[in-house]
């Protein structure tokens, strides 16, 4: 299998970099920042204006990661906890208590990380639902697309695929699509009782098509199988008529699962550069992997900025 692998590195699309720039350093909590490696992403993304950031975590790793990569800290806030649950607890409240504009995790595991955000009563929900997105680009290519939900809501309902439609098309707002194209992705265009995705993507388009009023400004099509989503040729032996169909600015998958896969295989495959983000909260949540290379890094963190702005 390893044949497949693209051997291209991925790179932080210039274009995303330029629509960040120029708009402040938003003060971000890097949560686990103990480590070279979430050292090295703060740094990269302080150089390049886009954070101011605030080094939560114990002091002597911090202070000893910091010497390792050459980075002098000292004019940079530090918020000193020890143990997991301790510095994803205090990042969290830097969020909650809006002393923070943004949320970086660093060398700590993704569920422990996420959990006091995600907490009812101190975290930072919102009376919009929390979704995950996926800023998908190719190294020397202008065009970008937006995956969700790959990584927050495993089997989500009708309703929260309504959410994270919203959610997905605000994104793309602020990155300057007009009127965002969304493809609802099945396994086939036909509406099957034995594939219930089906069905529910046609409620979705139902729901929409009933706001009239507070309709987002897109084009949604759906169920729509994946050769439709990005083939106008397909669309078109199959007799598909959609601005939709070919061109799609957003995928929303039905399941984490689908997700997951899809922006692996464009990673791995293709070289892509993933650009992850929790939307819907008080602040944007930069949620990498400890896999990530610097490229998604440092594209996360002007995905963030970029999301703040107002419409």
């Amino acid at each position: 299998m390893g044949v497949f692998l693209s051997q291209q590195k991925a790179i932080c699309p210039p274009a995303l970099l330029e629509k960040a720039s120029g708009r402040g350093r938003a003060i971000t909590a890097i949560v686990g920042a103990g480590h070279a490696l979430a050292l090295e992403s703060a740094q990269q993304a302080f150089d390049n204006g886009l954070i101011e950031p605030v080094l939560v975590g114990e002091r002597r790793a911090i202070e000893e990661s910091a010497a390792a990569i050459r980075w002098d800290i000292s004019s940079f806030r530090l918020e000193e906890a020890a143990g997991e649950e301790s510095v994803a607890a205090a990042g969290a409240a830097l969020a909650a208590s809006a002393e923070v504009q943004m949320v970086m995790k660093g060398h700590i595991h993704s569920d422990t990380f996420m959990r006091p955000l995600l907490d009812k009563h101190n975290g930072v929900r919102t009376k919009a639902r929390l979704s995950h997105v996926f800023h998908m680009s190719l190294p020397g290519e202008q065009k970008s697309l937006l995956l969700t939900d790959c990584a927050l809501n495993v089997a989500p309902t009708v309703m929260t695929r309504v959410a994270i439609v919203e959610n997905a098309v605000i994104l793309a707002h602020r990155l300057g699509t007009q009127r965002p194209r969304v493809a609802l992705l099945a396994a086939s265009e036909s509406v099957s009782a034995a594939m219930p995705i089906t069905g529910e993507c046609k409620e979705i388009i139902e729901h929409f098509k009933q706001r009239s009023e507070n309709r987002p400004l897109m084009e949604i099509a759906g169920p729509l199988a994946f050769d439709n989503v990005v083939s106008e040729e397909s669309a078109q032996l199959k007799g598909i008529s959609s601005p939709v169909a070919g061109h799609a600015d957003i995928i929303v998958v039905p399941t984490i699962e689908t997700g997951n896969a899809l922006f692996k295989m464009m990673v791995y495959f293709m070289g892509a550069c993933a650009a992850g983000l929790v939307l819907g909260g008080k602040v944007p949540i930069l949620l990498t992997s400890r896999a990530d290379p610097a490229a998604a890094r440092l594209a996360s963190a002007a995905l963030g900025v970029i999301s703040r702005e107002s419409l």
